[in-house]
């Protein structure tokens, strides 16, 4: 009974905020003129929200739209922290969280949110903390008992993110132009993202090693920046060294055991269909030849040694029609190619006689 009682009690002041927010008495408030161009509180508060920092917030689809949303007990803790932030509200900043989050759903700034997948799957001791696909949820009324609230305006963007979008057509004109580019730009360009591609491929070897050997050895999972191939994450998240606490139950001895007998035997087989030596310096020459051959190209080289080929194509078939027209009738007129291929044809037959 006291449960109901609270329930209606917390209704009634969330609808009589609502009505105070969204209808003033026109003695009291400023002339409707002067509120038309004053922008809403209620929407400068949302917009400092959403810019702070210490608010966690996910990314996620939102019935095939990607939405940035947070949680209900998030929001509640976030506001006791900065409660600065509630002077933007003016004459409403003495309003509960509830009441404030009411009236940003009643002007849909927000809108409350429910996780899609509602049932815990299997090797799992509970939901997903932040889940990655919502739906809306049938009442849209502030709770702080596993609900999620996403933001339904458009954040302004940074000037850096402005200047990022129109410095795309100009990275696509430079990465075509890359065969013109002079020697040296090209190999700093070569080498550079080849250190960058080496660094990302020793990162994921490394994690996946540390992972494995933990898993194996002591039954936990631990990945190093777990977010770094997460598709949806902040700048911050991304790069977030030591990972969260594992919710999930921990592996069976007999499982770990047979992924340890896979991995032995994996590192055996490589092991033993490794390249020898002389197998590496090849495939080295070859990889060397399909660089080099990138790196010096030049137009001018090209065109020039499309010249010199068919000036040699030339050459060569003139010296070869010189030779069959003038040559060969020189040596058949001499008397001395006769003698010489007489003496040839001499030999050849007293070995033909040796061998039988």
């Amino acid at each position: 009974m006291k449960k109901a009682g609270a329930e209606k009690k917390r209704a009634r002041r969330s609808s009589a905020a609502v009505k105070t927010a969204a209808g003033r008495d026109p003695a009291t408030d400023t002339p409707p003129r002067k509120q038309g161009n004053k922008k809403d509180v209620f929407q400068l508060f949302a917009e400092k929200v959403r810019d702070h920092k210490d608010l966690v917030s996910r990314w996620a689809v939102l019935q095939e739209t990607r939405v940035e949303y947070f949680r209900g007990k998030d929001f509640v803790s976030f506001l006791k922290n900065h409660p600065e932030l509630k002077d933007i509200l003016e004459s409403d900043r003495h309003l509960e969280v509830d009441d404030i989050v009411n009236v940003l759903l009643s002007k849909n700034l927000l809108v409350r949110c429910d996780r899609v997948v509602k049932t815990v799957r299997p090797g799992k001791r509970k939901l997903s903390t932040w889940p990655a696909h919502l739906e809306i949820f049938p009442e849209q009324e502030f709770s702080d008992n596993d609900a999620f609230f996403a933001w339904t305006f458009v954040n302004k963007r940074p000037l850096w993110q402005t200047l990022l979008s129109l410095s795309w057509p100009v990275l696509t004109l430079a990465i075509c132009l890359f065969p013109v580019y002079p020697h040296q730009a090209k190999l700093l360009i070569l080498y550079s993202c080849a250190g960058v591609l080496l660094l990302i491929l020793c990162l994921l070897l490394v994690r996946a090693l540390i992972f494995g050997a933990s898993w194996i050895l002591l039954g936990k999972r631990i990945w190093i920046f777990p977010n770094i191939l997460a598709e949806e994450a902040t700048l911050r998240e991304l790069f977030r060294f030591w990972p969260q606490k594992d919710e999930e139950e921990k592996p069976k001895l007999t499982a770990r055991l047979f992924y340890a007998i896979v991995a032995v035997l994996a590192i055996l087989l490589l092991r033993h269909h490794a390249p020898d030596e002389a197998a590496r310096a090849r495939y080295q020459k070859r990889v060397s030849n399909i660089i080099d051959d990138v790196l010096e190209w030049d137009p001018r080289l090209a065109l020039s040694g499309m010249m010199d080929s068919m000036q040699s194509e030339v050459n060569g078939t003139e010296t070869n029609n010189n030779v069959t027209d003038g040559g060969g009738s020189e040596k058949a007129a001499s008397p001395d190619y006769v003698e010489h291929e007489h003496d040839e044809s001499t030999e050849d037959k007293d070995l033909y006689d040796e061998k039988i």
